[in-house]
């Protein structure tokens, strides 16, 4: 009786099987990802890792490299000036991307199309000529607005361009480039809220700031996390806009001004690929860290209950 049980449950497994091949197809799908996921995501962290413990003589020398680079008089100042720039622009992006999201979706939404196109379209230039082009523009001599940038004194790209003043240029370029898509992003999540649940609000008084605040935002909070997360990991591997700004002030801004800086500095100035690799890692548990913070608090993977 036991073994004839089993055989017929066997044989209900492999006619679903046969019958509905979703679960394989989607086996086939997921493949790829793993693929390019192994090749250029878990493979080069695993050598980091091993650069990042051992000597250029492949002996395993524990955190010799870590305490080697943490002790060096660039590794202070380039985390204080990318963390000083991690905040204003995690604080800007959330703040003005969820704002101008909840603008489009609300008494902009005739026009938000259009709007949501241009704010996407600085996105399109690569990193490098976005910083090519706010280099011009922050050139006095040669701005369009050069007369708004002397009526705050700035006379000259130098001054414009002056250490204390890069944060925030940093800030501007990479929401100039990046927070358009971000706003494309919030906009749809906003989509998916049901609009009877807004109109019910409307209809018990809510005004507008208050269905912002207590129902929209709340809805979307996954939505904050995950660009959260992104912009952050994004933010620590700030590499090409102080690199071209140290370029055009002639040295004024140190070539080891951000954490990926230094990393190269290491890496093709000294030949000191394990001290790359650990200035690498450095970042990699940075961002973890940071990821797992925002996960954890925000519940981020919960599973929605209906």
């Amino acid at each position: 009786m036991t073994t004839h049980l089993a055989t017929e449950r066997s044989g209900r497994r492999g006619g679903r099987s046969a019958r509905n091949p979703v679960g394989r197809a989607g086996y086939v799908f997921v493949s790829g990802y793993v693929l390019f996921l192994l090749a250029f995501g878990v493979l080069p962290t695993g050598y980091a890792v091993w650069l990042a413990l051992s000597n250029s003589r492949n002996q395993l020398v524990g955190i010799g490299n870590f305490t080697r680079t943490f002790t060096d008089y660039r590794f202070g100042p380039a985390f204080l000036h990318i963390g000083l720039y991690l905040v204003i622009w995690l604080a800007s992006l959330m703040i003005l991307v969820v704002l101008l999201s909840l603008m489009l979706h609300g008494r902009m939404r005739r026009a938000s199309t259009t709007l949501r196109f241009l704010f996407y379209l600085p996105g399109a230039l690569a990193g490098v000529a976005s910083v090519l082009l706010f280099l011009i523009l922050l050139d006095p001599a040669a701005s369009p607005v050069g007369w708004l940038l002397k009526a705050f004194g700035w006379n000259t790209l130098a001054q414009v361009n002056a250490p204390g003043h890069l944060p925030v240029l940093f800030t501007v370029i990479a929401f100039w480039t990046g927070a358009g898509g971000w706003i494309v992003v919030m906009y749809g999540a906003l989509n998916s809220i049901p609009d009877e649940v807004l109109e019910a609000a409307r209809i018990d008084g809510a005004s507008t700031l208050q269905i912002a605040l207590r129902i929209q935002i709340p809805m979307i909070t996954k939505w904050i996390a995950y660009m959260l997360i992104l912009a952050f990991a994004a933010g620590t591997q700030l590499f090409v806009e102080p690199q071209l700004v140290s370029l055009a002030s002639w040295g004024m801004i140190p070539d080891s001004w951000s954490p990926n800086q230094l990393s190269y500095q290491y890496a093709f100035q000294s030949g000191d690929f394990n001290g790359a690799a650990a200035l690498s890692v450095d970042l990699l548990v940075l961002g973890l860290a940071c990821a797992v913070l925002v996960v954890f608090r925000t519940g981020l993977f919960d599973r929605d209950e209906r």
